[in-house]
């Protein structure tokens, strides 16, 4: 796993990388195609707007008569041929718009936005529409402007036309990338899918990883716990075979009594494995009753007086909850507090002062455990509720345990509706913070 994960990190990011790549030559591909492909149709459907102006304005030219003197025609009769008809003179800015809307409909550029204008034979403007000027002269965001002269009518060379339909299109890079938005949203969509899994792929093999030392850590702790209580009740065993053991009753009762606390040992070691398997399946059921916490708090604190005395360590209890009372299971509660005194006398040196306080709001009570021991970390502090997890002990080596105890400590006080807070500094101690709803009195 050492070697093999590494390997596996580098292809997947390689493969990553070049997928992005792939994705970013595509999408410049297909901006360019896309930008092609519209100034095309630009140009198609300006040509085919020109041309039908150019019909419409150039067709149908008549002589026209200069009549002097009323009806009669004098020596002075005069044959003249007007100008040419102008765009101007023909159609409406709204005429032309639409033609150009139309065009553009027609091409599958109906949401093209654009400005146009008509300028004359001198390059003067001879009609535009409302926003055309705004947009000829904004230089800043990028136009682009398309110029078609009108055809010329080929029926009378003699007057040529020279006016010009000019088509700007706005932003068209921004109108190219509104057009690809559906495309780019789902490849972009498709790219963080990927990345997902990734991070998923990459998060489940560093969990199996951990997995697998925490097991690896489990086996070898477990297999220490057992091993020296099963020692100690073979050479106990061993001596009681002993026939001068036999006939000394003193002796023969103090090993009787060595196999039955070792005995008691692994029995307790049996049930915490059991209780890790309950708590796995999400089997812990709670037997409810109503519970005067400050009361069992005494008797949890009777149970640990020998070890304190042996340990030269001393408690205070500050009990000041009014209402103490909640609906909880009387065992798993119990070893819950045990839990968290068990681990102050643990994880402590010389001196050691357990304080212990409850008082009572509205809604919980609130019960804090506090010591002087050695801390922990802050990585330790965020993982001390992780199964299997057991903090550093720095010079402390005699620490025994599973790293099920705060594991078990988290899954009653859920059980139980609460909330759990701990707090600790390194060589100064560790204090928990329990909150627990308080049972509603009908």
């Amino acid at each position: 796993m050492k070697r093999t994960f590494p390997v596996i990190i580098v292809l997947i990011s390689l493969s990553l990388l070049g997928l992005i790549l792939l994705q970013v030559s595509w999408f410049q591909n297909l901006l360019e195609l896309t930008k092609t492909q519209l100034n095309t149709k630009i140009n198609e459907a300006g040509f085919s707007v020109a041309t039908d102006l150019g019909k419409s304005t150039y067709s149908g030219q008549v002589l026209r008569l200069n009549k002097r003197g009323g009806l009669s025609l004098g020596s002075d009769f005069q044959l003249r041929v007007f100008k040419s008809p102008t765009v101007e003179e023909k159609f409406t800015v709204g005429d032309i718009q639409s033609k150009i809307r139309k065009s553009f409909d027609r091409l599958n550029l109906d949401k093209l936005k654009f400005e146009f204008a008509i300028t004359n034979t001198n390059d003067d403007y001879e009609m535009m529409s409302k926003g055309y000027e705004r947009e000829f002269w904004d230089t800043v965001n990028n136009k682009r402007g398309y110029y078609v002269i009108l055809p010329e009518n080929t029926d009378i060379e003699a007057f040529p036309s020279l006016e010009k339909l000019i088509i700007i299109v706005p932003d068209i890079e921004k109108q190219v990338w509104q057009s690809l938005r559906w495309i780019i949203m789902g490849a972009i969509i498709f790219m963080l899918v990927i990345i997902a899994a990734f991070y998923v792929t990459v998060k489940t093999l560093l969990n199996q990883k951990k997995l697998s030392q925490i097991k690896s850590d489990f086996i070898n702790n477990m297999t220490h716990e057992f091993k020296t209580p099963l020692a100690t009740i073979s050479l106990a065993v061993d001596a009681l075979n002993n026939e001068k053991v036999q006939n000394n009753t003193e002796k023969s009762g103090y090993f009787r009594t060595i196999i039955k606390e070792e005995n008691t040992r692994m029995n307790k070691h049996v049930e915490t494995i059991l209780q890790a398997a309950f708590m796995e399946k999400q089997e812990l059921k709670l037997n409810l009753s109503v519970i005067n916490v400050n009361e069992m708090i005494e008797q949890v604190m009777d149970n640990y007086k020998l070890q304190l005395q042996e340990k030269n360590a001393s408690f205070q209890l500050l009990l000041n909850a009014k209402n103490d009372s909640i609906n909880g299971d009387e065992v798993h509660f119990a070893n819950l507090l045990s839990n968290l005194v068990d681990n102050a006398i643990k994880y402590s040196t010389d001196h050691l002062l357990i304080k212990i306080s409850t008082h009572s709001t509205r809604n919980y009570l609130v019960i804090r455990i506090e010591d002087n021991g050695i801390g922990m970390s802050k990585e330790s502090t965020k993982r001390i509720f992780e199964k299997f997890y057991r903090a550093h002990t720095g010079n402390l080596h005699n620490v025994k345990g599973f790293g099920l105890g705060m594991s078990y400590v988290k899954t009653v006080i859920d059980a139980h509706k609460g909330r759990i807070k701990v707090e600790s500094v390194l060589g100064k101690g560790t204090s928990f913070t329990m909150e627990v709803p308080v049972a509603q009195v009908d």
